[in-house]
């Protein structure tokens, strides 16, 4: 499957096929397909009426810039690895060299067992043993379903099996698109009043009201916007923010976050395989650097839970 091409039909043959992103679950119901990796618990596909609304990647690769992947536990960024923990430093590894950071969590290159399967939806889980730099034993458990009313809705849960309480921030990682329409031309609204200002490191050090490229509360056409940007002060309607592609014809594909997650990190990058620019919208719970700066970071007390819920529509006709 690459990007732009409809999956193949399930059969025994493409049940035997070798995946860079290990096995593929195939969701389907009316005209809707999604389909789910046991890499990182990803989305590696999502299309209504034959309509391509994520970016997607080849049978050989591994997801380009993390394209899909859900975040534990931690979303985007720490600072040089490190934080403290009762007074103790911690240091993580670092994956992000050129930057120095610690990134995306520590299940990014992590298989997700299989928990339950239906032709509607599928649960993965995998767990975060206790390390260097988080010394907690933690699950991240990912529920994908494709509803008659809300499109594709993602439920991501983290489960504290430690002792202690655990720290946390929960993300994910998906590019939209819409169909055939180059996303250059496409529109961009997010209803966000503030953005995080963050240094070349995009470390967050202050926040300020949006303004010029990051005001995308009229709508910004994609090909105008060059941003890697963490917004918050989201506008919440019912419960539900909602962050929109649109094209001139009508259609639209919309990320929307529940009111666990009051931040969204947009990044337009020109570096996406095979698009002149793709669009990356990241529900996120907490901002980057959340363990030293404290922002929007949770605490699950032994044996406690916490669920972020978000989901991608569209209206492709």
């Amino acid at each position: 499957m690459t990007s732009g091409a409809l999956p193949e039909p399930r059969d025994d043959q493409h049940e035997r096929r070798r995946y860079a992103s290990g096995r593929q679950y195939e969701l389907r119901r009316g005209d809707a397909l999604a389909v789910v990796t046991e890499l990182a618990a990803g989305l590696r596909w999502y299309s209504r009426g034959g309509v391509q609304l994520t970016e997607s990647y080849g049978d050989a690769d591994i997801p380009p810039g993390a394209t899909g992947i859900t975040l534990a536990p931690w979303a985007n960024r720490v600072e040089g690895g490190t934080w403290h923990l009762n007074g103790k430093k911690q240091q993580l590894d670092i994956t992000e060299v050129s930057r120095n950071n610690a990134s995306h969590g520590l299940l990014r290159n992590a298989s997700y067992a299989l928990v339950s399967e239906s032709e509607f939806s599928v649960t993965l889980e995998a767990p975060v043993f206790p390390q260097h730099g988080y010394p907690f034993l933690v699950r991240h458990r990912v529920e994908y379903s494709l509803a008659e009313d809300l499109g594709l809705v993602v439920r991501q849960t983290l489960i504290n099996d430690s002792e202690g309480d655990a720290p946390f921030v929960l993300g994910a990682h998906p590019y939209l698109r819409l169909g055939d329409v180059p996303s250059e031309d496409l529109t961009l609204t997010v209803h966000a009043d503030t953005r995080l200002v963050a240094d070349n490191r995009l470390i967050p050090r202050s926040s300020e009201p949006v303004s010029e490229d990051t005001d995308l509360r009229p709508g910004r056409k994609v090909g105008d916007l060059d941003i890697d940007v963490a917004l918050t002060d989201l506008e919440f309607d019912g419960g539900i923010a909602r962050h929109t592609l649109s094209a001139a014809d009508g259609r639209t594909v919309s990320l929307w976050q529940d009111a666990t997650c009051p931040f969204v990190h947009v990044f337009v990058t020109r570096e996406f395989p095979g698009r002149p620019k793709a669009v990356a919208i990241e529900p996120m719970t907490g901002p980057a650097n959340a363990f030293n700066s404290g922002h929007g970071l949770g605490w699950l007390a032994p044996d406690e839970s916490f669920t972020m819920t978000w989901g991608i529509s569209g209206s492709t006709t």
